[in-house]
C-alpha cells in the first residue's frame, strides 16, 4: 500500500480495518500582496523624506571634532598557551554536525514488538510535494513550504497492535536559524487548541524551546471502531518535528510524551 492511501482527508473516520495517520490542517492565509506594497512604499518615503531634513539640518552645524579610534587602557589579550586553546565540538554534541549527515539516522527507532510501516519506495524520504498534499490548501502549502526554506524531509512508522499506528518526521529547512523550523511549529500549534482538533493547549514538552504534546478527543461514530489521536510538535535548531499516533484504543498522555522525549533526545 503507497503511503498516499494511507492518508484520508482531514475529519473523516477511517473504517475499522484501516487507521491512518491524519495529515494537518493548512496554515492561516497568507496576508496580501497589496498590503505589503503599500507598507514598502509608505517606508521608502519615509526614509528618503528623513533623509532630505536631517541633511539639512546636519549642513547648518559647525563641524565636530571625531574621537580618537584608539582607547587607552585597553590591553590586547594574550593568546593562550599551546595545547590550552578551545577545541571544537565533538560530532556527537554538535547539533549542525549531526544534521549535515543522513537526516534518517537521527528518527527515533521503532519500539520493540512493532512492524515497521516505512515508505519503501522512498527509503525513508518524503518529498515535498507529497508533504504539501497532507494539507487543506496543498498548492498554498507548497508555496509556503518554499518560502519557509524547507530542504529535506525523514520519515519513519510503524504500527502496533491490530490498528495502531505511528508516523515521526523530521522536516529540516536551509536557514542558518531556527526561523523556518520555528515558524512551521509555532503554526501548527496554533490551530491545536481549535474544537476541531485537540481543543486544548497541550502539555509542555520539557527539555525543548516551546515543544508541546496533545491528546485529542476521541472521534465516535455509528457503524466505526472509535478512534483516538495523539500529536506532539516540537523543533530542535533547523530541524522541526511532528510525530502522529492513531490507535482504536485509548493513548494516554505519558505514551506520546515519552515518544516525543525520545525523538527530542536523538537530536
Amino acid at each position: 500500500m503507497s503511503s498516499e492511501e494511507n492518508v484520508p482527508e482531514q475529519g473523516k473516520t477511517p473504517p475499522d480495518d484501516a487507521v491512518p495517520v491524519p495529515a494537518p490542517a493548512a496554515r492561516p492565509r497568507r496576508r496580501g500582496l497589496r498590503t505589503l506594497g503599500l507598507i514598502a512604499v509608505a517606508a521608502v518615503i519615509g526614509l528618503v523624506g528623513g533623509t532630505a531634513v536631517g541633511y539639512g539640518i546636519q549642513a547648518q552645524r559647525e563641524p565636530t571634532a571625531l574621537p580618537p579610534l584608539n582607547q587607552l587602557g585597553l590591553v590586547q589579550p594574550k593568546p593562550l598557551p599551546k595545547g590550552q586553546e578551545a577545541k571544537p565540538l565533538p560530532a556527537s554534541e554538535d547539533l549542525r554536525s549531526k544534521a549535515q549527515g543522513d537526516l534518517r539516522k537521527l528518527l527515533v527507532p521503532k519500539p520493540a514488538g512493532a512492524k515497521r510501516a516505512e515508505y519503501a519506495e522512498n527509503g525513508g524520504w518524503m518529498n515535498v510535494s507529497e508533504f504539501a498534499s497532507m494539507f487543506e490548501d496543498p498548492g498554498g502549502a507548497l508555496d509556503h513550504q518554499l518560502d519557509l526554506g524547507v530542504r529535506r524531509i525523514a520519515v519513519t512508522s510503524w504500527t502496533t497492535g491490530e490498528h495502531g499506528r505511528t508516523e515521526v518526521r523530521l522536516i529540516q529547512y536551509r536557514s542558518n536559524d531556527t526561523l523556518g523550523a520555528r515558524e512551521f511549529v509555532e503554526n501548527q500549534q496554533g490551530y491545536m487548541p481549535d474544537e476541531d482538533f485537540a481543543g486544548n493547549e497541550g502539555r509542555e514538552l520539557k527539555g525543548s524551546s516551546n515543544g508541546r504534546y496533545y491528546v485529542l478527543p476521541v472521534e465516535r461514530e455509528a457503524g466505526y471502531l472509535d478512534l483516538y489521536e495523539a500529536r506532539a510538535y516540537f523543533h530542535r535548531g533547523d530541524i522541526a518535528v511532528e510525530i502522529f499516533v492513531v490507535d482504536t484504543k485509548k493513548i494516554s498522555e505519558k505514551d506520546i510524551r515519552s515518544l516525543a522525549e525520545r525523538q527530542l533526545g536523538r537530536l
